[in-house]
């Protein structure tokens, strides 16, 4: 086969052509546009309000960082929330070793005299309200149910919303928010809060 005067003119290196892709997304206005209900699963995977901006930091450095580079921007917002999951992941890991070291150091300078922490008397009266045992409850779902539970009715989402933005299927957002409400229903129920659904 007789090669043209195109096949002797170096091809450009496959890092090259990602790099080219790449520049199509404009990381910083997705981020932004992603922001609020990434937060609200960042939330509800960690439960530690104060952590969401840490996490959001690491997510939108991983995406700025990327190795390889999205073509589809259509695929975006469900890559966004798998970072967002595995950085929620990462740092639940760095504070449980966080956590076990200074366990450790406790133990071993426990001071001599008795910890005397008084309960707050808010805090009884705000157990006290339904809100607290609702929170309570979603606090004992499994963390996919908490999220997908806060997307829906916190940020107000659509079936449709959810499947695009998680990446999964509409009758799997269907399976999953039914799973949720029911596990809920029962943790209230638990707590005699809701009569136990038959």
């Amino acid at each position: 086969m007789a090669m043209t005067p195109s096949d002797l003119q170096p091809k450009p290196p496959r890092d090259a052509e990602n790099a080219q892709t790449a520049t199509e997304i404009d990381w910083q206005a997705a981020l932004a546009e992603h922001d609020r209900w990434l937060r609200t699963v960042v939330g509800a995977r960690l439960g530690e309000p104060q952590a969401v901006d840490e996490v959001m930091q690491e997510v939108a450095l991983a995406a700025v960082r990327q190795r390889s580079p999205i073509a589809d921007a259509s695929k975006v917002a469900p890559w966004l929330y798998r970072l967002a999951v595995t950085q929620s992941l990462l740092y639940r890991r760095k504070q449980g070793r966080r956590r076990n070291l200074t366990r450790r150091y406790a133990q071993r300078y426990r001071p001599a005299e008795q910890d005397t922490r008084h309960v707050d008397p808010l805090d009884w009266l705000l157990r006290e309200e339904r809100r607290e045992w609702v929170r309570q409850a979603v606090a004992r779902l499994p963390r996919r149910e908490t999220e997908i539970l806060l997307l829906k009715y916190i940020e107000g989402w659509s079936y449709r919303q959810l499947a695009e933005h998680l990446g999964i299927s509409r009758s799997a957002v269907e399976a999953r928010l039914h799973r949720a409400r029911k596990r809920l229903r029962t943790e209230l129920a638990a707590m005699d809060v809701v009569e136990a659904s038959s």
